[in-house]
């Protein structure tokens, strides 16, 4: 596809070298000018994401092209773990972050970086919308939580996935497990392989195992269990945010970005089976296992309310106590206000 400013250049009448010579530099800036101004109009928006499934209506807006019939620039970059997008952040090399990165992440670099963004949307999951838990190999003889006692377990990269890993296991009565980072797309492969005993991974690893024949399910909505006191309270454990800095340069891409976004969100909740197909290329499932992964919730910035602040707060304030979090956080000042 043409690019704008080349589709302008073949349509405008093309001046001679006399003209030009004699227009001098400010007739050459005055005929630069309409390119200049359409290069400007749209400034590209890097949103970083990494492969788990709670991606999707990010997914789904960039590939049905949401974010384009908005007006609107946006580059997805990969990272391969949620502390990575994180770290994107604060130096400047991306925008925000697309659900399904790591909430406690983001609030790390809150601490190091006061303001630093705000949050528009989150994937709250539980065992009812999963996307946390633990698996094993499809022969292996754990059955339950407790059966992880002195057991090898991988966890997913970042501090997120580590301290919850480790603290469930504590409150499940699994003492004595050790527990390692392994990127989540290793997960399958480490078990089969006999590397590790379990993992605590998050979807569409449980599935891509399951389908394939070599893993299964301990316990999923493993989160909201042993760290929020109810299988069925929301875990707020993925964020999309975007920057502040973007937020007070761009008011309007915001909205408009936002506007966007929500769109993805609400394909995810009205058509379920169309919006699957676009973890294909962002995650590692695709065709028909498409169809099987379990999908998490998904809370807009102006659908709180005080109970899901509560239960947000909640999980930050383990990493307060487990000394991860240096001060507390308040999630209410991290939300997006229109």
């Amino acid at each position: 596809m043409e690019s704008p400013n080349k589709s302008f250049a073949a349509r405008a009448p093309q001046p001679s070298r006399r003209h030009v010579l004699q227009a001098g530099a400010a007739g050459i800036a005055a005929l630069a000018a309409p390119s200049l101004v359409l290069a400007q109009a749209t400034p590209k928006i890097r949103i970083g994401f990494w492969p788990v499934a709670a991606g999707l209506p990010f997914f789904a807006a960039v590939d049905k092209g949401y974010f384009k019939e908005a007006g609107l620039d946006v580059e997805p970059l990969k990272f391969a773990g949620a502390q990575q997008v994180m770290e994107a952040m604060l130096s400047g090399r991306s925008d925000g972050s697309a659900n399904g990165t790591g909430s406690a992440n983001l609030a790390i670099g809150e601490i190091a970086q006061p303001g630093l963004f705000k949050i528009f949307c989150t994937n709250p999951s539980n065992a009812k919308f999963v996307l946390d838990e633990f698996i094993t190999a499809k022969d292996s003889p754990i059955k339950t939580m407790a059966d992880l006692k002195g057991k090898k377990v991988a966890s997913g990269p970042g501090i997120q996935n580590v301290t919850l890993c480790k603290t469930m296991l504590e409150r499940a009565g699994a003492t004595g497990a050790t527990v390692t980072e392994l990127p989540i797309g290793q997960h399958v492969a480490a078990l089969v392989a006999g590397q590790v005993d379990a993992c605590y991974t998050l979807e569409p690893t449980g599935t891509i195992g399951r389908m394939n024949g070599t893993t299964r399910v301990i316990e999923a909505g493993v989160v909201a269990k042993y760290i929020l006191g109810d299988p069925m309270a929301p875990w707020h454990g993925g964020a999309a945010s975007l920057t502040t800095e973007f937020i007070k340069k761009n008011p309007e891409l915001t909205k408009k970005f936002i506007a966007a976004y929500a769109r993805g969100v609400e394909l995810v909740r009205t058509q379920p089976a169309e919006a699957r197909q676009y973890m294909k290329g962002y995650t590692a499932i695709e065709g028909p296992l498409t169809a099987e992964v379990p999908l998490a919730s998904y809370m807009l910035y102006n659908e709180f309310k005080p109970s899901d602040v509560a239960y947000f707060q909640k999980f930050y304030d383990l990493f307060t106590e487990k000394g991860i979090f240096e001060k507390k956080v308040l999630v209410d000042a991290l939300l997006y206000k229109a």
